[in-house]
């Protein structure tokens, strides 16, 4: 492949990248969890402006705004906003292949500057073995890797900000890289506003942040040997940019919580991981499931009834489901200990859960390895005084974010952004031998082809397998006869169903279970309830069992009705529910799901009806 050929590839994949982009956001099938649910919640709050219910110090507010913005402009209500979340996501994606592009050629600039200042200082022709990747394969591999990542971990379905953040924070490394590359101060700033709307979505950027711009300084110092007085202003202009976009929010969270806090989900989930505290619904009483962490609770969950465990939520004022809606509430001041025993269990486990993640994605190291098989070679340090260490800022910074989730709990969606920082200069240091016995595969120079050609392989194969993914759940989604991917039958029908018992608008209800109230309780903001009291059981599989078995099952039912609920929710097998049992009887089922209702404060509760099309609002539920 010549470079011209290459440059027409790249364009023509970015060309085919947008419809079969736009297929996979369409056609990518229902996937909502209780974390989706938290974020819809803040952005309702936003578009009501209830501001005082948007500041929350595990769910940080950029994502729900833009949720907030595209169900503006596509007036969006509660039975068809996933059409919008889906488009938003749609439009972070393309934002996330614009930022890997900014990313690529900011690497290799600096690839390129850095080679010429060695060869000025050394005397030696540093460019004589030239680098195997040029830009526009370069570009064409980090796009892959975008695409394959959209296919895994990073789905659009999924109703979570790990996609933007991936977009900011390479936007933020491509200033990195600009910033070093060049001469300029503009890059500086830049990287402090791309960090700081960072942080805006998720609070682990704000570690980032500071040891990026700590890291600039560093290499800027000691590596390209910089002016001091270039080195302090580059860091003070890219920290003050920060601090103006990221510091209202941390001020706000401070005043929140009476201390300086800029975000509560790294500690809590420390506290969660490491220490082995409770993770839901933990009482000051409950010693023996602290763990190793401090737990003074200010306001903890009022609980009920002990046996079984009858909680109320009823404290906090927002979010359709209050016990995830801010987990910080319920769980603040649990301070987290240092325990070298607990974390060696738990980095073991994170080691398991890394190898996992790379054997889930062996495409580039299959192509490194047959690259380095052909005859390539990393660049060499001799005599350069790591004065081409392109390389070494974002695999530095890689390492750095692969390790602080490695402490606490590694999941894939999680490192991507780490793997990315870490392969991508991998290639971007392989060089073609000068020795042509050197070579296993072709010539030198028709190595850097070879190359090529095997780059843009893998990215047309990526490509292609999401086409192929998304023509098939479009089958799957035109035999099933569903109005949309994101149309859920069981969830959306137990919704309606509730509805037409005479539920909705702000009703106080409980739930029962975990399937119901935490796997995928979005039932409950279909149905525009709020659920102030849960009846906690963490087994799926026996709720019935459990249920028939309870002496009380009376006396929690008395408590349920008394805090004001109208009806409790819970999955049961349709096959158990015969009505002819103590525990089953009473309960209703909501559509054609695993839901049941049971009522409780209904005069004259409705007979329950089929499941509609999300355009139809007919009934009593408001948008």
């Amino acid at each position: 492949m010549r470079p011209q050929t290459l440059r027409r590839a790249l364009l023509v994949y970015l060309a085919l990248l947008l419809p079969i982009a736009w297929l996979a956001t369409k056609y990518d099938p229902y996937q909502m969890d209780g974390d989706g649910m938290a974020y819809m919640d803040i952005a309702s709050l936003i578009r009501h402006h209830q501001w005082a219910g948007v500041v929350n110090a595990y769910w940080h507010p950029l994502y729900p705004a833009l949720l907030a913005l595209a169900r503006g402009i596509f007036h969006a209500t509660r039975l068809n906003e996933l059409r919008a979340d889906y488009a938003l996501n749609y439009c972070i994606f393309l934002a996330s292949v614009a930022a890997m592009l900014a990313f690529v050629l900011s690497l290799v600039h600096l690839r390129s500057r850095m080679a010429d200042n060695a060869d000025s200082v050394s005397g030696t022709s540093f460019g004589s073995s030239t680098p195997l990747l040029g830009l526009n394969a370069m570009r064409l591999l980090g796009v892959a890797l975008v695409v394959i990542a959209s296919q895994r971990e990073l789905s659009m379905a999924k109703i979570r900000p790990d996609l933007l953040l991936q977009a900011l924070m390479l936007a933020a490394f491509a200033a990195l890289l600009q910033s070093l590359a060049t001469d300029s101060l503009v890059y500086a700033p830049l990287m402090g506003l791309f960090f700081g709307l960072a942080y805006l979505t998720k609070s682990f950027a704000f570690v980032v942040a500071l040891l990026t711009i700590a890291l600039m300084m560093v290499f800027q110092a000691w590596v390209q040997r910089r002016k001091s007085a270039r080195v302090i202003v580059g860091g003070a202009l890219a920290l003050l940019v920060f601090a103006a976009i990221a510091g209202p929010y941390i001020a706000a969270l401070s005043k929140q919580k009476h201390h300086f806090d800029f975000g509560d989900s790294g500690a809590l989930n420390y506290a969660w991981y490491v220490s082995g505290t409770e993770k839901m619904h933990i009482e000051p009483w409950m010693t023996n499931s602290f763990g190793s962490a401090t737990v003074h609770l200010i306001h903890p969950e009022k609980q009920l009834l002990a046996r079984p465990g009858v909680y109320s939520y009823r404290a906090e004022p927002y979010g359709t489901y209050p016990a995830w809606f801010d987990p910080t509430y319920f769980h603040e001041r649990i301070t987290p200990k240092f325990s070298a025993s607990r974390l060696l269990h738990r980095d073991v486990r994170n080691a398991v859960l890394s190898a996992r993640y790379l054997l889930n994605h062996p495409e580039a190291i299959i192509l490194l390895a047959m690259l380095l098989v052909c005859g390539s070679r990393f660049s060499s340090l001799q005599n350069t005084r790591w004065r081409t260490a392109f390389w070494l800022p974002p695999v530095l910074l890689g390492l750095a974010i692969w390790a602080i989730y490695g402490l606490v709990n590694i999941e894939e969606r999680y490192v991507t952004l780490a793997y990315l920082l870490i392969v991508l200069p991998v290639f971007a240091s392989l060089r073609a031998p000068q020795d042509a016995a050197e070579s296993e595969c072709a010539r030198p120079s028709a190595l850097h082809l070879t190359a090529a050609a095997l780059v843009a392989l893998l990215a047309f194969l990526a490509l292609g397998e999401s086409l192929r993914v998304s023509l098939e759940e479009r089958r799957d989604q035109s035999a099933s006869g569903l109005p949309a991917a994101w149309y859920a039958p069981g969830i959306f029908g137990a919704a309606k169903a509730l509805n037409a018992l005479g539920v909705g608008h702000g009703d106080e209800i409980a739930c029962m279970g975990t399937i119901a109230c935490l796997n995928d309780p979005y039932w409950m903001r279909l149905a525009d309830v709020r659920v102030l009291t849960e009846v906690y059981n963490p087994d799926p599989q026996h709720l019935l069992q459990e249920l028939e078995g309870l002496p009380n099952r009376q006396q929690v039912y008395s408590t349920l009705k008394a805090q004001g609920a109208k009806v409790v929710v819970a999955a049961f097998d349709p096959d158990a529910m015969t009505g002819r049992t103590p525990a089953s009887a009473g309960w209703i089922r909501l559509g054609d799901s695993d839901l049941y209702a049971l009522p409780l404060n209904l005069d004259a509760p409705a007979a329950a009806i089929p499941a509609t099309q999300p355009w139809d609002q007919s009934g009593p539920a408001k948008p």
